[in-house]
């Protein structure tokens, strides 16, 4: 009986035609491991690209920088993060709400912290999860007051909602809750070293 010597095979499937084309072959192992370290980076850029946001909508809040608030109307100048907005709404059932709320110095507090510590933490990678319960809520209110199922405004005018339901504040919360689900601050971020902490070691819920 023949006894034959099997040590030099390798595990994972091969493809044997790569042979015939003088290509190395390909492990269904290495694939699977360069997809997933594929798939972290592209979640990395989705995380920065979105915290970007964020941050960039605070400091141009703050300053003024001339894109969605006017030179001389930041918050620093004394202006309102969110009179422009919530008082504008026209549609909705938190209507007259939103009215109350514009310009309130609590609600300009909780917006502009809101929009710094989701920005800084996706930025950062840190506090993925705490991070997306904030942005989502954040986002949730901004949906109400923009009321996308409405085909008309208060005064009968068309809303012009293109989208009864789907709209990119939407968009952004199942990016923030995705982003937290995946861990995805441990690429291009601080999310490995955060998990160390003992604190948040402890409490999970930070991470």
């Amino acid at each position: 009986m023949a006894v034959h010597d099997h040590s030099h095979r390798h595990p994972g499937f091969r493809f044997p035609f790569l042979r015939k084309l003088g290509t190395a072959p390909v492990s269904v192992d290495g694939t699977t491991a360069a997809a997933t370290a594929t798939g972290a980076y592209v979640l990395a850029g989705l995380r920065l690209l979105t915290g970007f946001v964020f941050l960039w909508a605070f400091f141009d809040k703050m300053f003024g920088f001339g894109y969605a608030t006017q030179p001389g109307k930041g918050w620093i100048d004394g202006g309102s993060p969110t009179k422009g907005f919530l008082s504008g709404v026209a549609a909705g059932p938190m209507e007259s709400t939103f009215h109350d709320w514009a310009g309130a110095g609590w609600a300009n507090w909780l917006f502009m912290l809101g929009l710094l510590g989701v920005g800084l933490a996706l930025i950062a990678g840190i506090g993925l999860r705490p991070a997306a319960v904030a942005g989502t809520a954040m986002m949730a209110l901004m949906w109400i007051a923009e009321w996308p199922p409405a085909k008309h405004l208060s005064d009968g005018s068309v809303s012009m909602s293109t989208n009864p339901f789907i709209d990119y504040h939407l968009i952004y919360a199942v990016v923030l809750v995705a982003l937290a689900v995946a861990g995805a601050g441990a690429t291009w971020g601080l999310g490995r070293i955060w998990a160390r902490l003992p604190f948040v070691n402890r409490n999970r819920w930070l991470r």
